[in-house]
């Protein structure tokens, strides 16, 4: 873990102590939780973003198959079982 410090306004830092021992947490697993749940509540990559990803990537791979993108059902199911 990190240590970090914050500084937090009188009312949040007493609110904050008051629900941290209402809930038997220390402040900071209090803090912990909450900014986990932050994040998972984040909104993913814009689509602009996801455009921009696919370009970034689009052409750099080649199944070295000439039939690949009319058979590339075959051609998935081919990669996945040289893996296993």
């Amino acid at each position: 873990m990190v240590r970090t410090q914050i500084q937090l306004p009188e009312a949040q830092a007493e609110a904050l102590k008051a629900i941290a021992a209402r809930d038997h947490l220390s402040m900071a697993e209090l803090i912990r939780v909450a900014l986990e749940r932050q994040l998972r509540a984040a909104p993913g990559p814009g689509p602009r973003e996801r455009v921009e990803r696919a370009l970034a990537v689009a052409g750099r791979f080649a199944s070295g198959r000439p039939d690949g993108s009319t058979d590339h059902d075959a051609a998935l199911a081919d990669a996945f079982a040289e893996r296993a």
